[in-house]
């Protein structure tokens, strides 16, 4: 019993961390799925802006980072 509250309080501190991930590693995760559907690498273009910004920006929103501050933007080329 006591290890199943310990892992659950680790569990509790690192998720936060988790969510947190770099826009750097989503954006290459984002970019892998895309080429992985048969777009070329240089057909398109993903651009990480603040979140208040997508609703203005050219392209279509397909991720976000920095706990939902940034919008990953795709456009084709």
């Amino acid at each position: 019993m006591k290890k199943l509250i310990a892992l659950s309080a680790v569990l509790f501190a690192v998720s936060p961390v988790m969510a947190q991930a770099s826009c750097e590693s989503v954006t290459e995760e984002i970019s892998q799925k895309i080429i992985s559907n048969g777009v070329p690498a240089d057909g398109f273009t993903l651009t990480v802006i603040p979140a208040e910004e997508a609703a203005q920006a050219e392209g279509q929103v397909v991720g976000n980072c920095n706990n939902e501050t940034q919008n990953i933007i795709y456009l084709r080329k």
